[in-house]
């Protein structure tokens, strides 16, 4: 899973893909009563899960430690992939594309006085991605914070917030309100040197408002350096006297080459169910849960939906992305690459990203906004419907999770394609209440290790991964043999893997 995006970089910008339009359901989808999912259920067992994560570890620890898109550990997790899709029955698919990724040559962040110190990258601070170069030493001039009470803050998002700001200064704002880029670029009107941009420090469940900040600028960047910190870190500088501080970047720009790995099911091609989940992790560690943890569930569910002889009624679409810890870019290319007939023979999006963390919540995506707000395209209220009473039959409870555009099912619903999903919490806090529903310890990330080195096999929770496993083939099987009305209106075909779809892309089947 991506950090979460103050303003989002759209891939296909990048890609140079013309914007398709939204195209709204033909029909509505209809999750048919009394699919019986107990033997795909019990075939789908987090042992055999296991087996998958344990072999993409050892791809990572032979692989430089990581699985990132466009390197070997990536191309090596997709031959896995590949290898057990054959070997159940499939024909797989590459669907292959290129971007440019941000990279950070160059960073320090150093307090040169009044307490000399120099802070360590990652665990101390991040360059904002799409940020400018630079090497300022100067002194750090607070914007508007504000550290008490509930800690709320427009800090740098108004030009007057910056009256009275001495030029050549290095802006330090508060994260709150509006986009980092809107207050980069209200500093950088006023004459600062460089920003440095401190999360907020209050509790928001489900995201992190404490740790360092992971964030995005627009993609016309900044003329400045710009670097996310720490609630506590800021804190410090915003309460030290005559702080003098050097921010220096250096970045640029690198071609990443890589696919997405697709496998189809037989079926009706007009209903298309798109089972997803993001092959390639960070460069940081193994991504073991994000996202190994989805990835391998669903290709234990592809397995062992072949191993029973089951035949879907609907084309059930198995995709393992690659470029989403970059800004989702592999599954927003494979819908850009989609005609207008496709969108509307694509009949929902199920997506599973991050589903064993250690200090677990059973998510579900709010299809209905009934949580948040706001909602998906319709019919993704039917596909949280699956899940909320998969899981109260099984006397488990459960807890709504925004549409916040984290994860691949972003590329979807921007489209009209109904999407929903689950996860079980990445790095935001734990609150009290969640702690007395679903265990764990209150006040710690439900993954500690997320984008780290430490998301390694260890990191797993067994017991949330059964729960969430089993679900994921409820939820398959329910929309795969759906012989109710779904989206689209082309008549059933029974096409075979690979075939009655139209790419505009590089597919290539092996």
């Amino acid at each position: 899973m991506k950090p979460k995006r103050r303003t989002r970089t759209v891939s296909s910008s990048a890609l140079s893909v013309a914007v398709l339009l939204i195209i709204g359901s033909a029909q509505p989808v209809h999750a048919d009563k009394g699919v019986d999912s107990a033997l795909l259920r019990s075939a789908v067992s987090a042992e055999n899960i296991t087996r998958h994560l344990e072999e993409l570890q050892a791809i990572a620890d032979a692989n430089d430690g990581n699985r990132a898109a466009g390197t070997s550990g990536h191309v090596a997790s997709a031959e896995y992939i590949e290898a057990q899709l054959q070997a159940a029955g499939y024909e797989t698919g590459r669907q292959y594309f290129t971007y440019p990724r941000f990279v950070v040559n160059l960073a320090v962040l150093a307090q040169m006085s009044p307490s000399p110190t120099t802070y360590t990258y990652s665990d101390d601070f991040l360059g904002m991605t799409y940020s400018g170069d630079g090497d300022v030493t100067a002194a750090v001039t607070a914007v508007d914070v504000n550290l008490a009470g509930d800690r709320a803050s427009t800090s740098g998002c108004e030009a007057s917030d910056f009256e009275g700001f001495p030029a050549g200064n290095i802006a330090l704002i508060q994260r709150g309100t509006c986009t980092f880029s809107d207050k980069t670029a209200n500093a950088e009107a006023a004459g600062a040197s460089a920003v440095i941009i401190f999360n907020q420090g209050n509790v928001i469940p489900d995201d992190d408002r404490l740790g360092v900040v992971a964030g995005t600028l627009d993609v016309e960047g900044s003329a400045v350096a710009v670097v996310g910190t720490s609630f506590e870190l800021g804190e410090e500088l915003a309460t030290t006297e005559g702080v003098e501080v050097r921010v220096a970047l250096d970045t640029g720009e690198e071609v990443v080459e890589t696919f997405n790995v697709l496998a189809d099911t037989a079926g009706r091609p007009d209903r298309t169910v798109v089972v997803g989940a993001h092959l390639d992790g960070v460069s940081e560690g193994p991504g073991i849960n994000d996202n190994g943890s989805g990835s391998a569930a669903i290709l234990e569910t592809a397995v062992q939906l072949a191993e029973l002889g089951i035949t879907p009624t609907n084309r059930t679409r198995f995709a393992f992305w690659s470029g989403e810890e970059d800004g989702l870019i592999g599954s927003d290319y494979y819908v850009s690459q989609l005609s207008p007939r496709d969108i509307k023979n694509h009949a929902l999006n199920l997506n599973f990203d991050m589903i064993a963390s250690p200090n677990p919540v059973r998510f579900v995506y709010d299809g209905d906004g009934g949580a948040f707000g706001s909602k998906g395209p319709n019919g993704s209220d039917v596909v949280e419907d699956v899940f909320l009473k998969y899981f109260a039959a099984q006397g488990l409870a459960t807890a709504p999770t925004e549409f916040d555009g984290r994860s691949d099912y972003f590329g979807f619903i921007e489209n009209g394609i109904p999407a929903g999903g689950l996860f079980t919490g990445a790095e935001g806090i734990k609150s009290e209440e969640e702690a007395a529903v679903f265990g764990g310890t209150a006040g710690r990330a439900y993954d500690p290790c997320y984008h780290a080195e430490c998301d390694t096999i260890s990191n797993i929770d067994q017991g949330v991964l059964e729960e969430m496993a089993d679900a994921i083939a409820h939820a398959t099987l329910t929309f795969a043999m759906t012989t109710s009305s779904v989206k689209g209106t082309a008549k059933g075909g029974g096409g075979k893997p690979g075939k009655d779809f139209t790419f505009k892309g590089n597919l290539s089947l092996r």
